[in-house]
């Protein structure tokens, strides 16, 4: 079903909606997870990339917002894992020691990682970092098939992929009974929500390993957010009111309670904190507030527990059908 608001309909309140529904207003609870972006350098440029990352990017964390982030995690017991993510995340300098520091400090790691990333230059010997330290392995493969991977994402993404992919697998992740996790992502190439979590997993199994041999554990679908490329794409087609009503009508009040911002806390490059990598790269503060709050300023991440979310329409994106987080689907 397309949604009906028009360019001059007025866009109805996040937080009106969540009222109406006995649901607001958004707040944290226990803050689990620590997700760092570390940069926008990419070694690639996607067509639906809400960060605008690239490979002329220069947003670059340093050294020491790194060591000021592995502080605050040994201050934090309640953070039970850091979740590195850019940009190209690996191609940070601080990527390894931030790695290995979470991992000595008994946290767990996962890497969002675009695969052709592990075939760049001077990223030899990073799978088997990886696997050395069990870390987890998001990795963003929109489709199983040559065409609409290269499309979203470059000429030859996809042979790259499988060709990373199988690289992966021979080290262990993603085998039965591994704990080497290795997680597939799914976003639709275009304005529409993705098809259920489970049903598409099924295809992805057998495409992938029918045609490549590839094993996987699980596919996450993730809805595409109307922000930075994806919108000036919506833009140019006309149709960024009718996505956006699309989102609207499809607001399901059962995904609130698995999202993501209620147990997570988004550190940009520079140090800054956000109530989601959405809400960074919106530039929306941590709970709203006027002024951004950073990890120099924190003794301990403990204390973000409760506090208000910062909400926008974009939070939509994240409710409709069956939800969506960076952990996929948050509703059946």
């Amino acid at each position: 079903m397309l949604g009906t608001l028009h360019d001059d309909a007025p866009l109805p309140s996040f937080d009106a909606t969540l009222a109406r529904h006995g649901l607001g207003p958004l707040r944290r609870e226990r803050v689990r997870t620590l997700q760092v972006n570390v940069g926008k350098l990419c070694n690639q440029a996607c067509h639906h990339c809400h960060v605008d990352a690239g490979p002329k990017r220069t947003e670059v964390m340093t050294s020491a917002t790194a060591e000021r982030v592995m502080a605050l995690v040994a201050a934090s017991p309640g953070v039970e894992t850091l979740d590195l993510t850019g940009g190209a995340p690996e191609l940070n300098p601080s990527f390894r020691d931030l790695v290995a520091g979470a991992r000595r400090l008994g946290r767990r790691v996962i890497d969002r990682c675009n695969l052709t990333v592990l075939l760049t230059p001077g990223m030899k010997g990073l799978p088997e970092f990886l696997a050395a330290h069990e870390v987890g392995v998001v990795c963003s493969l929109p489709c199983y098939t040559a065409d609409n991977v290269d499309e979203q994402r470059g000429r030859g993404v996809f042979g790259q992929s499988i060709e990373a992919l199988r690289a992966l697998n021979a080290l262990g992740y993603g085998r039965p009974g591994s704990p080497l996790a290795l997680d597939l992502v799914h976003n639709p190439l275009g304005p529409s929500l993705p098809p259920p979590e489970e049903r598409l997993e099924a295809d992805y199994r057998r495409e992938l390993g029918e045609r490549f041999g590839i094993e996987f554990h699980r596919l996450l679908t993730i809805t595409n957010m109307p922000i930075s490329r994806f919108a000036e794409q919506l833009a140019r087609a006309g149709r960024h009111a009718e996505y956006l009503g699309l989102l609207v009508n499809h607001f399901n009040p059962a995904t609130v309670p698995g999202l993501m911002c209620r147990t997570l806390v988004s550190v940009g490059w520079d140090g800054a904190l956000y109530d989601c990598d959405f809400n960074q790269m919106l530039a929306l503060p941590l709970g709203a507030g006027r002024a951004a709050r950073t990890i120099f300023a924190l003794e301990s991440l403990e204390g973000l527990g409760g506090g208000p979310v910062a909400t926008a329409s974009h939070c939509f994106g994240c409710t409709a059908g069956a939800g969506s987080s960076c952990t996929g689907a948050t509703a059946a």
